[in-house]
C-alpha cells in the first residue's frame, strides 16, 4: 500500500491540470500559456509529485529551495527555466520549501506538434532530457526576451483561434526553444558534464532501437532487452519505473510505440501494414488493437483526422 501511495499523480490533459489548478478549461485542448500574474484567478499548487502527458516550460522568476525532477533535483535559487516532457516525473520537494511558483507556464501537447516537423525536432534538445538537471538561468536580458514570447502566445491564445493559430504557436514555440538552446549553451560553457541516470539511458536505447530500424530484424523491444543494455534484471526495471512513472517496463515501452506510430501515421504515407512492420509487429492486426487501445482510434482514423 505505501508504494501505491507513493506513485506520482498522472495528468493526461491540459483540461486535467487545468482543473487539478483551479483554472477553467484551457482555450485549446492541446496547448495553454497560464499566466500566475492573473489575480482573478486563485491557483492551485499541483501534487507535489506529479507525471505530465505533455511538453512543459515554466519560466520561475525566483525559488528558494530544491524542486524534484526525476532522479535529481533543480537549483533553482536563481530562478529560470524548467523543462520537462511527457511522462517524466515532476514536483516533490526536499526540506526547503519552494516559496514561488511559476510566472509562465507553458503546456503542449504532443500532438499539437503532429504534421510539424517540430514534432521530431522538439525531442533533439537536451534540455528535455533528465540529464540536464540544473534550471536554465536567464540574464535580465534574457529575461525579457522569453517572457516577450510569452507574452506574444498569451496575447495569441485569447484573441483568435483560427485558420492560422496553429501554424502562429508552433513558430513561437520554435523560436522559444531557440532561444532557450542558444542561451543553453552560453549556460554549459563552463558546466560540468552530468552523468546519465537510467531514465535518460533507458529513453536513448529505445530511441536508437526505433531511429536505426532495429525494430525491422528483432521485432519489438522486450523489457529483457532493455534490462540487458541497462545492466540490471528485468523486475528491478519494472519496478523503478512504476515507483517513478506508474508504468511498469511493458507499458513504458506500449508508450514509445504508440508515439512513433502517431508520428509514422501523421507524417508518411506508409500504409497501417508497413508502419506495423517497421514497429516490429509480426502482425498488423496486433499493432491496430495495441493503437486503438491506447488511443481510442484506429490508425486509419487517427490518419484521417489529420486529413
Amino acid at each position: 500500500m505505501k508504494k501505491e501511495e507513493n506513485i506520482p499523480h498522472k495528468f493526461d490533459s491540459l483540461s486535467d491540470a487545468h482543473k487539478a489548478m483551479g483554472l477553467p478549461k484551457p482555450v485549446h485542448p492541446l496547448i495553454s500559456l497560464i499566466n500566475s500574474t492573473n489575480t482573478s484567478v486563485e491557483f492551485n499548487r499541483p501534487p507535489q509529485s506529479h507525471v505530465l502527458n505533455f511538453y512543459k516550460i515554466s519560466y520561475k522568476p525566483k525559488l528558494g529551495g530544491k524542486f524534484r525532477y526525476g532522479q535529481d533535483y533543480y537549483d533553482f535559487d536563481e530562478g529560470g527555466l524548467l523543462f520537462a516532457a511527457p511522462n517524466q516525473v515532476i514536483g516533490g520537494h526536499d526540506e526547503s520549501e519552494v516559496r514561488e511558483c511559476s510566472l509562465y507556464t507553458l503546456l503542449v501537447h504532443p500532438d499539437f506538434l503532429l504534421n510539424y516537423p517540430l514534432a521530431k525536432k522538439i525531442k533533439q534538445y537536451g534540455f528535455f532530457s533528465y540529464s540536464a538537471n540544473e534550471a536554465l538561468h536567464l540574464s535580465e536580458h534574457e529575461k525579457a526576451t522569453i517572457i516577450s514570447i510569452f507574452k506574444f502566445m498569451e496575447e495569441e491564445l485569447n484573441s483568435r483561434i483560427d485558420d492560422f493559430s496553429q501554424d502562429v504557436m508552433i513558430s513561437q514555440i520554435e523560436l522559444l526553444l531557440n532561444y532557450a538552446n542558444r542561451f543553453y549553451k552560453r549556460q554549459f560553457i563552463t558546466r560540468k558534464a552530468v552523468s546519465n541516470d537510467l531514465l535518460q539511458k533507458l529513453e536513448e536505447i529505445l530511441d536508437d532501437y526505433f531511429n536505426n530500424e532495429k525494430s525491422l530484424s528483432q521485432g519489438i523491444p522486450t523489457v529483457q532487452y532493455l534490462s540487458e543494455h541497462l545492466n540490471i534484471t528485468a523486475s528491478y526495471l519494472s519496478d523503478m519505473l512504476r515507483s517513478l512513472t506508474g508504468q511498469n517496463a511493458q507499458q513504458h515501452i506500449h508508450h514509445k510505440l504508440i508515439e512513433k506510430a502517431k508520428e509514422k501515421l501523421s507524417t508518411t504515407n506508409l500504409t497501417v501494414s508497413e508502419v506495423a512492420y517497421e514497429l516490429g509487429f509480426e502482425h498488423p492486426q496486433s499493432f491496430s488493437k495495441l493503437f486503438k487501445t491506447k488511443t481510442n482510434l484506429s490508425p486509419l482514423e487517427f490518419r484521417k483526422s489529420f486529413n
